[in-house]
Order: structure tokens, then C-alpha cells, then sequence
């Protein structure tokens, strides 16, 4: 909805000189996919997660949605857009709301998008220098998808050879309130990865090495115990925690528990168009992004782009990943810088 905070309030302004709030509907397909409905119900109606679900025990979040798709026909839209503006502005930041939002007062529409914009407002903003040490922007170049070989972005049809239209973005997000004080958040999206999945990690921190450290024998990286929310293709959660393998020795390895749609209901899920569009001809807004939203969004997300396209000299540098990778190596030096690695799906 628009391409920055000034074009998102003239639109805004242009749709309220005809409806008012109550009558618009800003469709975003992620909030209509069955698991990004659930995340909410995974949080309150389960005793088990909530009181887990702050900067007590959860060490960090990872949201990834990944592509394997490049531009195709779309080089009109992307050239203009980009990474950025066509993913995380809106899809995974609604994804990053509705893991850090607080519960609603109730389930209506606005009580619910009313937390969300709280998120939104607490997003610490990222601006000039900083830019260059929590953002990272990235290109793909020619490589291979499946075993075929595919072109780079800038020999797509009907983009600039010169492009600096990113492909991938990478960036490293804290929400500035008491429940997610010093959590991250690493979001990342791209096109031309090695798998099409979109996902959500919440990652807690060890427990207290005194029984089972580190030392243990089979007990190394894989020890925090992480909650997979999938939301595409593979609709589910999953749970990692560590057993015993079975045998005389004490040897710990992690295992999952896993819910899957599919398995535990037996019905494919509804499309997420389809259900926003029966919301929409319900009245009902929850599923809808407000006004509110959709602008504070939009400032997060424009202090970035200044920096992007500000003074050349200032600009952070395009990162470029073959295609078939998982994106620039800066993308990975930015969440190991503080210790951690991303999550491979």
C-alpha cells in the first residue's frame, strides 16, 4: 500500500475522502495463511508458551521467507520495489507483529491491530550509519536452481544492467519494550534461494549448564530448544528439544515434536485469499492492516531506503549470492556477528 510514508497517507487520505476506516479492507495475503491466524491462538490458549514468550527466556527470533522464484515478469514492479519494499514492509513485519504483540483485550479488530501498531511503534528505528551494520542488501547473480542454470538479476528481462535493486535483505530488528528488552530479531527474505519456504524460529536459551553442558558428549549447537512455526509450503509447528538416545551411555541428541495441517486435520487449509475475502464480505477487519499500521510500517521501513538511496558516497554496499545459495555472506556475518548462525530449512 504505496512505495513509502508519503505515498502510503496520500492514498490513505484518497480512500477516506470516499470510505471511512470501518469500510476499508488492506488486503496483505500472509495474514490470511491458516498458520499466521494460529500464531496468536499458539500463544494465548496454550498456558505452556506465553509465560515463555519474553526476553527471560527467548534468546532471539528468526523470520525467513525464502524464494526460489527470481523476478520473472515482474521486473516493471521489482525494479521500482525490491526486497524491501515487497516483503518485509509488509508481510514479515506483520509476521515479526504478531510474535512480539501483546495479548488484546479482546479478539475484535481493532483491539487486535491496535498491539500490533504498539509493535510497530517500539520497533527501534535504524537510521544512517547504522544502516550498514543491522541491514544487509544483496543481489543475485547467475547460479543454479535445482540443478538448472538460471541468469543473474541484472540480465533479467527488462531490468537495468546497472541495477541496484536488491533481491535479499537481511536485517537485524529489536522491539524497544520491557517483554523483548535486547531479543533480536533477524528477518530475512530472498529470491533465487535453494528452497521456497517461508518461516518463523523462536529460539530460547539454553538451560543451565550443569547437568547436561556442553561438554556432554552429542551436545553442541543444536542445544536451545527452537519452536518452528511454518507457514508455507509445509503448514505445522514444531518443538526441539534434547533426549537421551537410547542405550548404557548418557548421549543427548535434539528431537522434534511436530504438528502438522495436514496430518492432524486431514484437509487441505483454505487459501489465504479466500479467507480474507470472505472476512471482507463479513465486515470483519482483524485480518485486515489499519491506517495506523500500514504508515507506522512505513516509517521503519523509509529511514532504511534513505539510507539506501541517500548520498552515493554514504550508500552501504550491494552484497551479491550466486543464485541457488542462501544469500551474501554479509548476511551471515551479520547475525554471527552476535553469536548465532541462520536456521537452514
Amino acid at each position: 500500500f504505496g512505495t513509502d510514508l508519503a505515498t502510503a497517507q496520500h492514498l490513505n487520505a484518497v480512500v477516506h475522502s470516499s470510505f471511512d476506516e470501518a469500510a476499508t479492507f488492506r488486503i496483505d495475503h500472509y495474514l490470511g495463511k491458516e498458520t499466521a491466524q494460529n500464531i496468536m491462538v499458539l500463544r494465548f490458549a496454550n498456558a505452556l508458551f506465553e509465560h515463555l514468550w519474553n526476553h527471560r527466556y527467548i534468546d532471539h527470533v528468526q523470520i525467513t521467507a525464502g524464494e526460489q522464484l527470481g523476478v520473472e515478469n515482474r521486473a516493471g514492479y521489482y525494479e521500482g520495489a525490491g526486497a524491501l519494499r515487497d516483503m518485509v514492509q509488509n508481510h514479515l513485519l506483520q509476521l515479526l507483529c504478531l510474535i512480539a504483540m501483546e495479548p488484546p483485550t479482546d479478539l475484535s479488530a481493532d483491539a487486535v491491530r491496535d498491539e500490533k501498531v504498539k509493535v510497530l511503534r517500539s520497533l527501534r528505528r535504524i537510521r544512517g550509519t547504522e544502516v550498514g551494520r543491522h541491514v544487509v542488501r544483496g543481489q543475485y547473480s547467475a547460479g543454479s536452481i535445482n540443478g538448472q542454470p538460471v541468469v543473474g538479476y541484472r540480465d533479467e528481462k527488462n531490468v537495468k544492467p546497472e541495477s541496484q535493486t536488491e533481491t535479499y535483505a537481511a536485517l537485524r530488528i529489536l522491539v524497544d519494550n520491557w517483554r523483548w528488552a535486547d531479543v533480536p530479531f533477524y528477518v530475512r527474505v530472498g529470491k533465487r534461494l535453494p528452497k521456497a519456504a517461508t518461516e518463523i524460529g523462536v529460539h530460547f536459551k539454553n538451560a543451565p549448564a550443569v547437568l547436561f553442558n556442553r561438554d556432554q558428549e552429542g551436545l553442541r549447537d543444536g542445544s536451545q530448544n527452537v519452536l518452528v512455526i511454518r507457514i508455507q509450503p509445509d503448514e505445522g509447528v514444531s518443538l526441539r528439544m534434547q533426549s537421551k538416545v537410547p542405550g548404557a551411555s548418557v548421549r543427548i541428541q535434539p528431537v522434534k515434536m511436530d504438528f502438522s495441517y495436514g496430518t492432524s486435520f486431514g484437509k487441505a487449509s483454505p487459501e489465504a485469499y479466500e479467507r480474507l475475502l470472505l472476512d471482507a464480505m463479513l465486515g470483519d477487519a482483524t485480518l485486515f492492516a489499519r491506517r495506523d499500521e500500514v504508515e507506522e510500517a512505513w516509517r521503519f521501513i523509509d529511514d532504511i531506503e534513505e539510507a539506501w538511496h541517500g548520498q552515493k558516497e554514504k550508500q552501504p554496499p550491494l552484497a551479491f549470492y550466486p543464485a541457488g545459495s542462501w544469500g551474501p555472506m554479509e548476511a551471515d556475518q551479520l547475525i554471527e556477528a552476535d553469536g548465532r548462525a541462520w536456521r537452514r530449512l
